[in-house]
């Protein structure tokens, strides 16, 4: 059974109660077109000033309706696979890209001005540039007068959570495999100077061939490369309890390439387990928690290099081991020049069971401890 996972860490009090973030955005291109302010409750609502639709009735009567600024990009909105306080999520028909894709529909009226002005930019700005085959592929950014559409990959088997859920645990062989794309798609983004700072299971989702694809940089910070082998600090205090690093939860500067090679540690104990390593409802005992080794539960059976692979991520900063490390730890890379071989083997394994979701213990509790972001 897995604890809590949605518990929040907010950068200010202001920001709690409306911070609902986008899955992930970017911005590929932008539009801008009038809508009808009186069909405003409507996600179709939106009129756009393109050639209308003309149905015929006889020979002269003719009824005209105009095209969505959606339509007029070639997508037709389908069901609704997600929604919030100001944003929904619909599966979306795309002519343009010959496929399925999801669309993040975001109210302007709806989302706090800070959210529309600083953050929704800023993810934008970190994801623009990203392209990585275990990245969620962003599409196309849409804006309107009402509301800002967010086109991207459409991942359609869910989640890492939602298997987790099904299968109770994973098996060493496909949790080595995507715990591999994971730390390869992160390696990715902090060789670009981005990180992520909220990396967890729910924020993991799978493709059509069950990929890893990471998604949802709504806390992501983009220009963090070192300069003269000296790292930048961040005391943005963001993402979810039960994956918060240490130095996190203490409330000291941090360097955020550090805390996301912490929540990976979380995520394949997860993986493997089927559980969280540490109990996130009270934050007391959880920081005594981060700071003593991990323990590791009887059932089930998890090999004894996964288990250390999994000790020397959940560590002390000063001994955390780093991405080179992992990408070359005997657990992950067993057979370094066959890692073809070990892929396909692999895959070949990659299966999930057909059973109905298991309940799970899902709270959503937000730390409400105020904290003032610091430019960096």
């Amino acid at each position: 059974m897995l604890p809590t996972l949605n518990r929040k860490l907010y950068s200010s009090r202001s920001e709690l109660a409306v911070m609902e973030k986008v899955i992930t955005l970017l911005s590929l291109e932008v539009c801008h077109g009038p809508d009808i302010r009186a069909d405003d409750n409507h996600v179709l609502g939106e009129r756009s000033t393109e050639p209308t639709a003309t149905v015929h009735s006889g020979v002269e009567a003719k009824a005209e309706r105009k095209l969505t600024v959606l339509e007029t990009h070639g997508y037709i909105l389908g069901r609704t696979i997600g929604s919030g306080s100001y944003a929904t999520v619909k599966v979306a028909t795309s002519d343009r890209h010959n496929c399925q894709v999801a669309i993040k529909i975001i109210s302007k009226f709806q989302a706090p001005g800070d959210y529309l002005k600083k953050f929704l930019p800023r993810e934008i700005e970190v994801v623009k540039g990203l392209k990585h085959e275990n990245l969620i592929r962003f599409l196309q950014a849409i804006e309107t007068t009402h509301r800002v559409y967010i086109v991207m990959e459409y991942a359609e088997n869910g989640s890492l959570l939602d298997i987790i859920r099904k299968d109770q645990h994973i098996d060493e062989a496909r949790g080595r495999r995507w715990f591999r794309q994971l730390v390869e798609a992160v390696d990715y983004c902090h060789e670009r100077g981005v990180v992520h700072r909220d990396i967890k299971c729910e924020n993991l989702l799978m493709d059509h061939g069950l990929n890893i694809k990471l998604s949802d940089f709504g806390f992501a910070r983009g220009h963090m490369k070192p300069k003269n082998g000296v790292f930048a600090l961040s005391e943005t205090f963001c993402g979810s309890y039960a994956y918060a690093s240490p130095e996190i939860l203490k409330g000291v500067p941090y360097r955020p390439q550090d805390s996301d090679i912490w929540s990976m540690g979380v995520v394949l104990y997860a993986i493997v387990y089927g559980r969280l390593p540490f109990d996130d409802t009270n934050y007391t005992q959880l920081l005594k928690q981060v700071q003593n080794k991990v323990s590791f539960p009887r059932d089930p059976k998890v090999s004894a290099e996964c288990r250390k692979l999994i000790t020397k991520i959940l560590a002390p900063l000063k001994i955390r081991s780093k991405i080179p490390q992992i990408l070359v730890d005997p657990w992950l890379c067993p057979n370094p020049p066959g890692k073809d071989e070990d892929t396909d083997t692999n895959q070949e394994n990659a299966h999930t069971s057909k059973d109905e979701i298991k309940s799970v213990n899902i709270g959503t509790v937000t730390f409400d401890r105020k904290m003032e972001e610091v430019k960096i």
